[in-house]
């Protein structure tokens, strides 16, 4: 939301990928491909279970609030988005699901996801420790594909380069 110049208030931001998001969402555009971000935002004035929250589009984050979670209508898009998929890997959570008031976007997410394995015959997989966890808590692990801990690795993987663990299998 940075990248497109949009206020996030308090909501942390690294903003050494900024230009990099930037670039992406120009090359994607010029590539007539669609990126989905979130288009309305659960908001919370502190980073707490107890926090006041509210729900506001994505390109009105009050100032002093922060995003801990994508709204009901950003996952709707997403039901809707991969419904049709063959292929989705899942490498990290919508938000701050360890917070019962913030993981409604994660578990709609992973109930998406279960939905489309099991009557699409889509492949599902998920990477990394806190994808993993959200799936184990929503119930919905078995229903994926494949799940590993290892997000880095399996972005790495993706990416083409070597792993040193699948190295060191090819040479023994």
């Amino acid at each position: 939301l940075r990248a497109q110049a949009h206020s996030v208030g308090t909501s942390l931001v690294e903003e050494d990928f900024v230009d990099m998001a930037k670039a992406v969402l120009d090359k994607a555009k010029g590539l007539n491909k669609t990126i989905l971000l979130p288009s309305d935002i659960v908001v919370a004035d502190d980073f707490s279970p107890d926090a006041n929250t509210q729900v506001v589009k994505a390109d009105a984050i009050p100032d002093g609030w922060m995003g801990l979670d994508q709204g009901p209508d950003a996952t709707k898009e997403q039901e809707d988005f991969l419904s049709d998929c063959k292929t989705v890997i899942m490498n990290g959570p919508m938000g701050v699901f360890e917070f019962e008031k913030f993981n409604k976007g994660t578990f709609g997410l992973v109930e998406t996801l279960a939905k489309i394995t099991k009557e699409n015959g889509a492949v599902t997989i998920i990477g990394g420790g806190d994808s993993v966890a959200a799936c184990e808590q929503s119930g919905l692990a078995g229903e994926m594909s494949h799940i590993s801990t290892g997000g880095g690795a399996s972005l790495e993987l993706l990416e083409g380069k070597v792993l040193p663990g699948v190295a060191a299998l090819a040479d023994a």
